[in-house]
């Protein structure tokens, strides 16, 4: 089925932030810090300006943002809207200036002087660890939010260790680029006394609660509208200084304000992501099965905690996810997640797997290397077998169903692993060497309650909550929590609606966004919007399916066992009634209802949980083949295979659609993405010439080859999978280029992996190699 919301976006007919003007709108442009880590000793403002600007001290009873964790030892932060007495990254807000255009509020800024005293800058995260390092939080003592410890050892390596190799891996910081940049307009109603939002978010009800915790008011007060959002990727995760402030100036100037992030407000302030360093070390034994796993971790967290997830998302996660899908009996793993003078770190799409899936996969190609085996075949005899299924792993995540050997198998056929080695043999003819990597990953999606309670963030997901009514004529109206952004749910909820209901797809209308109408969510995120939300319309839709019939038989007059609801119809035995008819007699001729009719109609909320709430595993292989020029260092990606598993598919194009999409950032991750700072913490590009993303030439049409595990635990069978094609490309690209310059001794163990790189480490390989070796 084509996605139905696609309509208006290819027809320009979408509203985003962007499109939305009230009467008397004025427009904001902040004033940002220009240094990484200053004390701010003054800001002088034009008199003739004051009361166009809003600084820390004119926010009276705002309070700042604050997400800590429960978890032993985190160290909690506070952000303010308006930064007061100092500064922690580049970027942070100082100043709010209001006129009636961008641009003349972008003169009023310019206008301001702001004295600083210069700090220095913590801009490595392992620099931030060291004794005598600058102090972001001085009461702290140090730079660490927390230090997270996973331990299934006794202490010593595997005493049957035959093999061991030890890697030292980083991945580069990021910015996530979202085609549509952060946006909000804020209005105080008068009428009902209520602050309205409309702002780009995944999250509108968590957002709604920050809001209303930072402003002081009731969360009633606050009502939070997603209008048309164009992509996420966790970008849009999280609350926002600018929302606060825009909040608190609406109320106190009567007037409606915008402001719309520029993509170089999106570059400076928001490099948020993927920043990770492992020192890794892996045992095998002597038949080439993997035995255990050493490490010492640490993530680069930036200057703040980021509501609601925390500054320790992504490094409470390493430790759990480091193992991947493999079996085995010894494991230790330290995560340092440290504050340094950068944005706050969000949780970018796929989260820490995509480092975590580097680290283990690129470091077990190199052990591979060591036993002199092929790497997949390390893999296959170290993976969870199918009959294992289901399958708690050494760090307690409990892998729900699949076949991660077949997945293996599948991959290895379509990118035709013989041939390849065979080709590799004979060589390019135009000097080029050819590489294979693979990767392989799990994806957690739609983890509830009993997980993040444990991390005891200010967001703790529930039961997930449906709303859905029939309208008089027929209609059928689906609310829920969770926000749409490029997922597709206005279809797949219609999907899911139309097989219960029977019910046309033109009759159907999701709604989100709106914390009005909607049932309170924590949003999306998680991949977990089909598990959740679809197992939340199933439940709505059934029980509105048996008040059908009820009505439906009494109509037909007949006994509700003798019907079925079919083909948008109540069927009995010699006659139907459309379900449309059977609304309209609801709504307009109660006089014809049966007596004992449900008197609460055709409008039903229900809720809904996964059986286990600890998360699906959907799961997929990535192969990866390219082409490398030894001179040059460029790289062509010739092929690229995926073989995924999401249960049952709702909609096999949308997940495609979301597995492509994800490829292309796990590509930009791998050869292109990088956000490097100089030593004052100044970050090195603010336009798109200088930060690079992949477009249509760099991203190959990978291959996609599903197979369907179903989940036990959720309605349908179905898994999350749209942050699945960001996880593996980075492992599989890397492994695939140090599989192409394995025989002239380089190996690569950063991303992204650029041209220079490349050069860099085959001149150093060779410098190393004997001359023997070298001939």
């Amino acid at each position: 089925m084509l996605r139905k919301e696609d309509d208006r976006y290819m027809r320009g007919r979408g509203r985003f932030v962007a499109d939305i003007r009230l009467p008397g709108m004025q427009d904001v442009a902040f004033v940002r810090s220009p240094l990484a880590h200053a004390r701010i000793l003054s800001i002088k403002i034009p008199p003739t300006l004051r009361d166009r600007v809003m600084i820390a001290a004119d926010l009276e009873g705002v309070r700042p943002i604050r997400a800590d964790t429960t978890l032993p030892g985190f160290k909690s932060s506070t952000q303010s809207a308006l930064a007061d007495d100092k500064v922690r990254h580049v970027g942070e807000l100082v100043a709010m200036c209001i006129a009636p255009t961008r641009a003349e509020a972008e003169d009023i800024a310019a206008e301001i002087e702001i004295e600083f005293e210069e700090l220095p800058a913590v801009v490595d995260m392992l620099q931030g660890r060291q004794p005598g390092a600058a102090l972001l939080h001085e009461p702290w003592g140090d730079n660490l939010f927390l230090t997270s410890v996973t331990d299934v050892s006794n202490g010593t390596p595997p005493a049957n260790a035959a093999y061991e190799v030890t890697r030292e891996l980083r991945t580069a910081r990021q910015v996530m680029s979202p085609m549509e940049g952060r946006g909000v307009v804020a209005e105080w109603d008068s009428r009902v006394e209520q602050l309205v939002v409309h702002t780009a978010t995944q999250q509108p009800h968590i957002v709604r609660s920050g809001l209303a915790e930072c402003l002081g008011i009731d969360e009633g007060q606050v009502r939070v509208i997603a209008p048309d959002v164009g992509g996420g990727f966790g970008y849009k995760g999280i609350l926002l200084p600018e929302e606060v402030a825009l909040g608190f100036a609406t109320r106190k100037l009567g007037v409606p304000l915008r402001w719309i992030e520029d993509r170089r407000e999106n570059l400076v302030a928001g490099a948020d992501c993927r920043e990770h360093h492992y020192l890794l070390t892996a045992y095998a034994d002597a038949n080439g099965r993997l035995l255990g796993l050493d490490c010492e971790a640490s993530v680069d967290c930036g200057a703040y905690s980021a509501y609601p997830f925390s500054a320790c998302l992504e490094g409470g996660q390493i430790g759990s996810l480091l193992p991947g899908l493999y079996d085995f009996p010894h494991y230790r793993c330290r995560v340092h997640s440290v504050a340094t003078n950068k944005p706050p770190i969000l949780p970018y799409r796929g989260v820490a797997r995509t480092g975590a899936c580097f680290a283990i996969e690129v470091t077990l190609d190199a052990l591979a290397r060591e036993i002199g085996i092929e790497p997949v075949a390390l893999r296959m005899n170290s993976l969870v077998q199918p009959e294992q299924m289901p399958f708690d792993n050494i760090a307690k995540r409990h892998f729900d169903s699949g076949n991660y050997p077949e997945a293996l198998r599948r991959a290895i056929e379509a990118i035709d692993l013989d041939g390849v080695r065979t080709r590799q043999k004979t060589g390019e003819p135009d000097g080029r060497r050819i590489g294979l990597g693979f990767a392989l990953y799990t994806e957690q999606a739609g983890h509830g309650t009993s997980v993040y309670s444990a991390w005891g963030i200010p967001m703790v997901p529930g039961h997930e909550q449906c709303q859905a009514r029939f309208t008089p004529d027929g209609g059928l109206e689906i609310r829920i929590g969770a926000h749409s952004h490029g997922q597709g749910l206005e279809t797949t909820l219609s999907q899911v609606a139309h097989q219960i209901l029977g019910v046309p797809h033109d009759r159907i209308k999701v709604l989100h966004g709106d914390t009005a109408i909607s049932p309170y969510s924590t949003g999306t995120w998680g991949s977990r919007c089909m598990i959740m939300s679809g197992g939340a319309v199933a439940k709505a839709c059934e029980a509105l399916a048996g008040r059908l019939k009820h009505i439906g038989a009494k109509l037909l007059q007949t006994d509700a066992a003798n019907v079925r609801l079919e083909g948008g119809a109540v069927v009995g035995p010699t006659s139907r009634i459309e379900v449309a008819e059977i609304a309209r007699t609801w709504y307009r001729r109660p006089q014809d209802l049966p007596a004992d009719v449900d008197p609460r109609g055709l409008e039903v909320t229900e809720g809904y949980k996964a059986e286990r709430d600890t998360g699906t595993f959907s799961y997929a292989a990535h192969a990866c083949l390219l082409a490398v020029d030894p001179v040059t260092g460029e790289v062509e990606l010739l092929d690229y295979v995926i073989v995924e598993d999401g249960g049952v598919l709702v909609n096999p194009m949308i997940v495609d659609g979301q597995i492509q999409g994800g490829t292309a950032q796990g590509i930009g991750t791998a050869l292109y993405e990088e956000m490097r700072y100089d030593e004052r913490g100044q970050p090195l590009a603010s336009t798109l010439s200088d930060y690079l993303l992949p477009g249509p030439t760099e991203v190959p049409a990978a291959r996609i080859l599903h197979m369907e595990t179903p989940s036990p635990y959720t309605r349908f069978g179905q898994k999350g999978i749209g942050e699945g094609g960001a996880i593996a490309p980075p492992a599989a690209i890397t492994n695939a280029i140090n599989d192409a310059l394995a025989p002239l001794g380089a190996e690569l163990l950063m991303s992204p992996i650029t041209p220079r790189r490349i050069v860099e480490a085959i001149a150093a390989a060779q410098h190393t190699q004997t001359p023997e070796a070298a001939e």
